[in-house]
């Protein structure tokens, strides 16, 4: 059995301005605003006028404030024959029947397509490109393509999200398709072998004499947001709270294979890009062979029932424990009720024998005297916190809002209290996209005091 090699390629946008035609120039990403629009305008349930659909960019140290933020998407292309970016989406897809194949991956590096528009649900958030609040978000250094998108006014608030969640995937699609041809080059390169399935013990590697038997085994459990309610992740187009835990090939990741399309608080929300990025599995992945042998990926979801908690939680510990690691990361979506998974997952693997380590926010309230977790156990005494979501920061006020501001209060960490005389905010970092992200894209921690 071959190893699976993706190859992921990453062109360096420098900068995103409108033209007359879509394409790459030199390190600039150009883009046909007018084609764009009409592209997205074929669907019925976006509003008929044309400034229905509002382009923006907005680069890193602009004093500029997005709000109120949707998802986060980077433009990428698969050249792999029958295997496009965001399967399931575009085109039939049955991970089930289908193995990815070795292949190249290209990625429009530092630009984004970035989805705001009027507010679907309470827990969406906001990115600032400069000042204190953009030091809290990996996405201030990036270059936004923002759609402003107005829906029809009669649609559920499902049928919005979609919506715009489509909206998004479509622009990111086009730009990879058109702006990527061969002749477009790019700064850097990297090959990604994953993990073979594992049979008898036998080193994947078949080595004689293996050096693969002296180093940790770790796997990663990658829990996924599927309460429903606008809280959803789609793998592979599959709605992830009618799935139960599985594989996945790490690097399905990099073809868009999991996407957001939830409204959890915007600290700790998955991003269709940060599912695009995920560190903890490039990591692995990176060091693989070297460090450690990564022994494989389990997708399990987060649940609303007691019962479909302890089944779920009881099927990931089986499918963990079928892949005989020493040690396993485990990074849950969202806070509050998703911790009852995570810590049960915990449990039960820890139960088997093998370690646990989780990545994890807190919510201790804003003097920090709250518990931090609504729930907990014993076993879970190897945790890294990604920071305290209740934190009060204030934000200075910028010159230019690319969305609206208005709906600051409504926000899960704002209050109609937020917005100062002198255009300033005060808010909790729970309202910046990504503050808290538990797959470890930031750098905050927590103090014990």
């Amino acid at each position: 059995m071959h190893p699976v090699i993706h190859r992921l390629n990453k062109i360096y946008v420098s900068d995103i301005d409108f033209w007359t035609d879509t394409r790459i120039e030199g390190s600039k990403l150009l883009i046909h605003a007018k084609d764009l629009i009409k592209r997205l305008m074929n669907d019925p349930e976006i509003g008929p006028y044309a400034n229905d659909i509002k382009l923006d960019i907005a680069h890193p140290g602009e004093s500029v404030r997005i709000i109120p933020v949707k998802d986060v998407i980077e433009p990428r292309l698969s050249m792999i024959p029958g295997y496009q970016c965001f399967p399931g989406v575009f085109y039939k897809w049955n991970p089930d029947e289908k193995t990815v194949p070795s292949g190249e991956i290209f990625a429009l590096s530092g630009a984004v397509v970035t989805t705001v528009g009027p507010i679907v649900a309470y827990q969406e958030g906001l990115i600032d490109m400069s000042g204190p609040g953009a030091d809290y978000t990996v996405f201030s250094k990036k270059i936004h393509l923002v759609l402003d998108i107005a829906v029809k006014e009669e649609i559920t608030p499902h049928e919005h999200e979609k919506t715009v969640r489509m909206a998004g995937l479509k622009t990111a699609d086009y730009l990879a398709k058109t702006a990527i041809t061969p002749e477009t080059g790019w700064g850097s390169c990297e090959n990604f072998e994953n993990p073979l399935p594992k049979i008898n013990d036998a080193c994947p590697k078949k080595c004689h004499s293996c050096s693969c038997q002296s180093i940790p085994k770790i796997a990663y459990l990658y829990m996924l947001q599927s309460q429903g309610l606008l809280h959803d992740t789609y793998y592979c187009g599959i709605d992830a709270k009618t799935m139960l835990p599985r594989l996945m090939t790490p690097s399905e990741i990099m073809f868009g294979a999991l996407i957001s399309g939830n409204c959890v608080s915007a600290c700790d929300k998955n991003t269709t890009y940060h599912h695009q990025n995920n560190p903890i599995i490039y990591e692995l992945l990176r060091r693989h062979h070297i460090d450690w042998e990564f022994v494989g990926c389990v997708l399990t979801n987060e649940n609303v029932t007691r019962e479909d908690k302890e089944k779920n939680s009881t099927l990931a510990a089986e499918l963990i424990a079928s892949l005989k690691p020493d040690g396993v990361i485990i990074s849950p979506e969202g806070f509050g009720n998703p911790a009852v998974d995570l810590m049960k997952c915990c449990a039960k693997i820890e139960e088997k024998g093998i370690k646990t380590v989780l990545l994890i926010d807190e919510f201790p309230g804003q003097d920090g005297t709250s518990p931090s977790l609504v729930f907990t156990h014993s076993s879970a005494n190897a945790v890294v916190s990604t920071g305290n979501a209740n934190e009060i920061v204030n934000l200075p006020p910028m010159a230019k809002i690319i969305g609206d501001c208005s709906v600051l209060q409504r926000l899960a960490g704002g209050s109609d209290k937020s917005l100062l005389p002198d255009g300033s905010i005060e808010v909790e970092i729970q309202v910046i996209t990504g503050a808290t992200n538990q797959m470890g894209f930031g750098k905050l921690s927590a103090e014990v005091r």
